[in-house]
C-alpha cells in the first residue's frame, strides 16, 4: 500500500515552479497523476503513483511524503482528514484499573486518538467525502474491544474526562477566577480538597491570565479530576512542571486508576515508565500517517521506543537507537575553571536567593535541578549579566550565549531569516549544518514564519540560534520544554556533542531527567523555600549531585539492564528499600 502526504504547511507554489508536477514521469507521459486543486496545492493520485520518489526529491520545500505502507493496514485505517492528508490507523483501548500510556512523536495522532476515544470526533474510517454513520463505525469494529467501548461511549454509559494539552490556552477560554471554575466541576472533591491536593491554595481568587505555565498546568490537572467519571485522559499532564510536581502528578494519576479507567500522553519517558502499567507505541511520519501499536508492558514499551524497531511488525521508526551511558559520567575534571562563583546573594524583597560557591570548568556540561520558584532561571540571569548580584563574587571574563525560559516570536520573517540575521557564517557551514540544523529538524522549517512556529518548533530554532553564537559557555533554560521525548533526546544529544566537539561548557536548566541524564557531566541542585528563599549548591558530580537531589523528592532510580535507561522504582519496592538505606538514589 502507498501513500501520498502533501504538508499544507510547507508547500508554498507560489515560491516554486511546480516540479512535483512538471517531473512526475507519468504525468509526462500523459497521466494527470500530480495535479493542482482550486486551493493551489498539488492533489497526488495514490492509485497512479509509483512511489518512483521523484517529486519528493525535486520539492524544494519537502512538502511531499511517499511512503510504502503494509497492505495489512488497509483495513485498520481509523480517519482520514481528506486528500493527500493525514490518516491515522488503529486505536488504543482503555482498561479498568490500569494506567494506558500513549508515547509517539508529536504530528501523529495521539490527540486526534483521545477524541475519538472520548467521543468529540467520529472515526470517518477513512471515507472522509461520505463519513459513515456511529451505527456503522460500531459495525466496521464489530467483535473487537473497541467495538464494546465505542458503543458504550455513544451511548452515553460512559463518562469521559479529558485534560487539555494546551493548558496556557486556558485563560482565552474561561475567564474569572481559579475558584469559580474549580467550584463547577466539584463532583470527587471540593474545591478546598483539591486546592490541597493540587497546591492551588494561594491561587484561589487570581485571575487565570494571571497564572503561570505550572499553576495554569495544577488547575487543568485539577478541574479533570474533581469530575466524576469512568474515563479519564491527560494530555500531557507534566509540561510546565518541576521534578517535584511531576511525581505528585503522577502519583495522583495512579491513584486515580484504581477503580477508573486513565490514559495518558507524556512525553517525559521518566515519569511514564513510573505511572504507566501498559504503553500504546505510535509510529509514523508527522502530518502523514500514524499508526498504533498494540499495548505491551511499559518496560518493554520504551526500550522498544528508545530502540527505533519493532520485531512483532518489522518496523523500524528510527535509524538509529538512543542509547544512555551505563555509568555516570566522569568527575574529575583536570581543566581550568572558564567561570566561578562565590557567596553569590539577591535579594528582591520578596524573594532571596543564596548561591554558594562552585565553579564550572572549561568542556564541563552542568545540569541544574531544583524545584519551581527556588531561583534557578535567576541564577542564569546572573551569569548571563541580565541581573546584578547584591553581592558575593563571580570571577571569570567570559562571552556567554543564552537561551531564555520563555522564548519570543515577535519576529516578522521566516525562521531562515531569523538564523542568518543572527550569524550567518556560522549557520550556512556544513559543521554546524551536519551538526545542529540536520539533527534539529530546522532545515523543514526555514521558509516558515516565526509567528507561525508551534512551541516545539519555536523551541528547536532557539537552541539551534543560542548553539550558533560564539561564546565560551552556553546557558540553556528548559531547552526541553514543547518538545516531544524523541526530540528531547536529540537536543540533548545535540548540546552535548556540540559541547565536546567545540571543547565549551554548558550550564542547563530543565526537569526531564532523561535530558539532564544525556546532557550533564555534573549537577547543581537547589532548594529552599519555592518563592520566599532559594539555596543553590554544587556544581557535584553526577551520583553526588542526584543523589542531593533524588533524596528530597523521596525517589529512586536504576538502570535498565538492557538501555541503561534510569527508571524509577516502584515506591517502597525492595530495589526503592535498598537504596535508600545505602543513601544510593541515582541507581546502584
Amino acid at each position: 500500500m502507498r501513500i501520498a502526504a502533501v504538508l499544507a504547511d510547507r508547500c508554498q507554489p507560489k515560491k516554486c515552479n511546480k516540479e512535483c508536477e512538471r517531473f512526475c514521469p507519468l504525468n509526462r507521459t500523459g497521466s494527470q497523476c500530480v495535479t493542482f486543486g482550486d486551493k493551489g496545492k498539488p492533489i497526488i493520485s495514490e492509485a497512479l503513483c509509483q512511489g518512483c520518489g521523484i517529486c519528493t526529491n525535486k520539492c524544494m520545500f519537502k512538502a511531499i511524503k511517499i511512503i510504502g505502507l503494509a497492505d495489512e493496514l488497509k483495513e485498520d485505517i481509523v480517519h482520514r482528514y481528506g486528500e493527500n492528508a493525514f490518516r491515522l490507523y488503529r486505536l488504543p483501548v482503555p482498561k479498568k484499573g490500569i494506567v494506558t500510556g500513549i508515547l509517539g512523536p508529536n504530528g501523529i495522532g495521539k490527540t486526534t486518538a483521545i477524541r475519538m476515544l472520548s467521543g468529540a470526533e467520529t472515526p470517518n474510517l477513512g471515507d472522509y467525502e461520505n463519513p459513515p454513520s456511529r451505527e456503522e463505525v460500531l459495525k466496521h469494529f464489530a467483535g473487537t474491544e473497541l467495538h464494546d467501548y465505542l458503543q458504550s461511549v455513544y451511548e452515553g454509559k460512559i463518562k469521559t474526562a479529558i485534560k487539555p494539552q494546551y493548558v496556557d490556552k486556558l485563560p482565552q477560554s474561561v475567564k474569572g477566577v481559579v475558584r469559580d471554575l474549580l467550584v463547577k466541576v466539584q463532583e470527587r472533591m471540593t474545591v478546598e480538597e483539591a486546592a490541597e491536593t493540587f497546591d492551588l491554595a494561594g491561587v484561589l481568587d487570581r485571575e487565570l491570565d494571571k497564572l503561570s505555565g505550572g499553576e495554569l498546568q495544577r488547575l487543568a490537572m485539577a478541574a479533570t479530576v474533581m469530575k466524576e467519571a469512568d474515563v479519564y485522559y491527560f494530555d500531557e499532564p507534566t509540561s510546565y512542571l518541576d521534578i517535584y510536581q511531576r511525581v505528585r502528578m503522577a502519583r495522583i494519576i495512579k491513584d486515580l486508576s484504581r477503580d477508573k479507567q486513565v490514559v495518558v500522553i507524556e512525553h517525559d519517558l521518566a515519569i511514564l515508565d513510573f505511572l504507566a502499567d501498559n504503553v500504546n507505541l505510535v509510529y509514523g511520519s508527522e502530518g502523514a500517517y500514524g499508526v498504533f501499536t498494540l499495548a505491551r508492558q511499559v518496560r518493554t514499551a520504551i526500550n522498544a521506543y528508545l530502540d527505533g524497531y519493532l520485531p512483532e511488525e518489522n518496523i523500524r521508526f528510527r535509524d538509529r537507537p538512543i542509547e544512555f551511558e551505563a555509568s555516570p559520567p566522569r568527575g574529575d575534571w583536570q581543566t581550568a575553571d572558564v567561570i566561578s562563583f562565590d557567596g553569590l546573594k539577591n535579594d528582591f524583597g520578596g524573594f532571596s536567593l543564596d548561591i554558594t560557591g562552585g565553579s564550572v570548568k572549561i568542556g564541563e556540561s552542568v545540569g541544574i535541578v531544583g524545584p519551581n520558584g527556588t531561583g534557578k532561571t535567576t541564577f542564569v540571569k546572573m551569569l548571563a549579566g541580565m541581573i546584578e548580584a547584591d553581592s558575593g563574587s563571580l570571577e571569570g571574563e567570559v562571552k556567554l550565549s543564552y537561551k531564555p525560559q520563555y522564548i519570543s516570536a515577535d519576529f516578522d520573517g521566516t525562521v531562515q531569516e531569523l538564523l542568518f540575521s543572527k550569524n550567518y557564517e556560522t549557520i550556512s557551514s556544513g559543521f554546524f549544518s551536519g551538526e545542529v540544523i540536520e539533527p534539529l529538524g530546522i532545515k523543514f522549517l526555514m521558509d516558515k514564519k516565526v509567528s507561525r512556529l508551534s512551541g516545539g518548533e519555536l523551541q528547536r530554532v532557539a537552541i539551534a540560534i543560542c548553539l550558533s553564537e560564539e561564546a565560551d559557555m552556553y546557558l540553556f533554560d528548559e531547552p526541553s520544554a514543547y518538545l516531544d521525548s524523541n526530540q528531547r533526546m536529540i537536543a540533548a544529544k545535540t548540546i552535548r556533542r556540540m559541547m565536546e566537539k567545540t571543547g565549551r561548557s554548558a550550564m542547563v536548566v530543565d526537569h526531564d531527567v532523561y535530558f539532564l541524564d544525556m546532557v550533564s557531566d555534573s549537577m547543581m541542585v537547589f532548594g529552599g523555600d519555592p518563592g520566599v528563599h532559594g539555596v543553590g549548591e554544587g556544581p557535584f558530580d553526577m551520583r553526588d549531585g542526584m543523589n542531593r537531589f533524588l533524596s528530597a523528592v523521596d525517589i529512586t532510580f536504576r538502570r535498565d539492564a538492557d538501555t541503561h535507561r534510569p527508571r524509577i522504582n516502584k515506591p517502597d519496592s525492595r530495589l526503592d528499600r535498598e537504596q535508600k538505606s545505602n543513601g544510593e538514589f541515582y541507581y546502584s
